[in-house]
């Protein structure tokens, strides 16, 4: 009895270590990426190739580095799912696998991707893969809200072309998209005009971003567009996602936001002699995009959700690019490979 007793105050200590160790190992655990096999993820060979299989090459890939945004546009079809964002050294190891597999552009997106350390955490991507890995291209989407000229400053010369989304050039219409702040009374198409201005004084091309959906197809913007000069006015038909902005999963419900294939070639005819206009219909956009989410996955939209890949940190960009569901055919048929190097541009400054 007495022994038995010894034995139990004796190993008091040893649980109390025990769970100290346990408790600092769950800690460490819960920022770290997925498992090779997450949740929904394929679950296929993604580790061989077919032999005679061409091999693709990810000359120009979409990195969402972050989901959360401090908008809430209806059709957003890459919603805040998770909070997640890779250390920023993680982030550059993927990005040095893409460039050494054959990536030419890099675009950062979101969410909203200067919502992470104040744009700091992009701004070092952005000098990153410009400085270091000599990319030909890097550039930003973003919605304008958080940016400012402290980070043009710093990281203007390192970035070709920054995308602002604008959807309406009427405060009405883009309250009713969602296309603003809940929190505040900023203004959208102030920060619209705000970033264009800084863009042409740190010599960053300017772009826009545009979804055709029910509160916008209706629209005049000619006037608008030709007086902010946009290089490229990308203007998109509203797609849905499921999982994203369509189902029972999704954060988002664009089903009542979506246009017709007619309603949208209306409002791309009524825009036709702007210079700048790049229409995609949701057949040219869906599968034309490589994807690379929060967690460096692929992310296949052919059968109408978000189906990932495993990482490329932890399989490699070949093998995951086979998961990727990329139509290399159509990106090119939709010009997606174009002059996207600011040096090449000739741009008036």
């Amino acid at each position: 009895m007495a022994f038995t007793q010894y034995v139990s105050i004796a190993t008091i200590p040893l649980l109390i270590i025990l769970s100290a160790f346990i408790a600092v190992w769950i800690k460490s655990r819960r920022n770290r990426r997925p498992p090779q096999i997450p949740i929904n993820v394929r679950v296929e060979d993604q580790t061989t190739t077919k032999e005679g299989e061409p091999s693709l090459k990810p000359i120009s890939v979409n990195y969402h580095l972050t989901r959360q945004c401090n908008y809430k546009c209806g059709f957003c079809f890459h919603t805040a799912k998770t909070s997640f964002v890779l250390p920023i050294e993680e982030a550059r190891k993927g990005l040095t696998l893409l460039k050494n597999d054959g990536m030419e552009k890099v675009n950062f997106a979101g969410g909203e991707p200067f919502i992470v350390k104040r744009g700091a955490y992009l701004g070092e991507l952005v000098r990153f893969c410009k400085e270091d890995l000599q990319l030909p291209s890097v550039t930003v989407v973003s919605n304008g809200s958080l940016i400012t000229e402290k980070w043009f400053e710093k990281y203007g010369k390192y970035l070709d072309i920054l995308a602002v989304s604008c959807d309406s050039f009427d405060p009405e219409t883009n309250r009713l998209i969602g296309r603003c702040q809940n929190s505040t009374k900023k203004d959208h198409l102030e920060s619209l005009y705000r970033v264009r201005d800084w863009c042409q004084k740190y010599e960053v091309a300017f772009k826009i971003n545009t979804v055709v959906n029910v509160h916008n197809k209706n629209e005049d913007m000619n006037a608008y567009i030709s007086e902010l000069g946009p290089c490229r006015w990308k203007v998109f038909q509203c797609l849905l996602i499921g999982g994203e902005n369509a189902g029972k999963d999704a954060i988002r419900n664009a089903e009542g936001m979506v246009v017709t294939s007619q309603e949208f070639k209306d409002f791309c005819e009524r825009h036709k002699n702007i210079t700048s206009l790049v229409p995609e219909s949701n057949e040219q956009m869906k599968d034309s995009y490589l994807i690379l989410d929060e967690y460096m996955r692929f992310l296949d939209c052919t059968r109408g959700s978000k189906d990932p890949s495993r990482s490329l940190l932890d399989v490699g960009v070949k093998n995951a690019l086979k998961f990727s569901g990329f139509d290399e055919k159509m990106f090119l048929k939709r010009g997606g490979k174009y002059t996207w190097s600011k040096a090449d541009m000739k741009l008036d400054w």
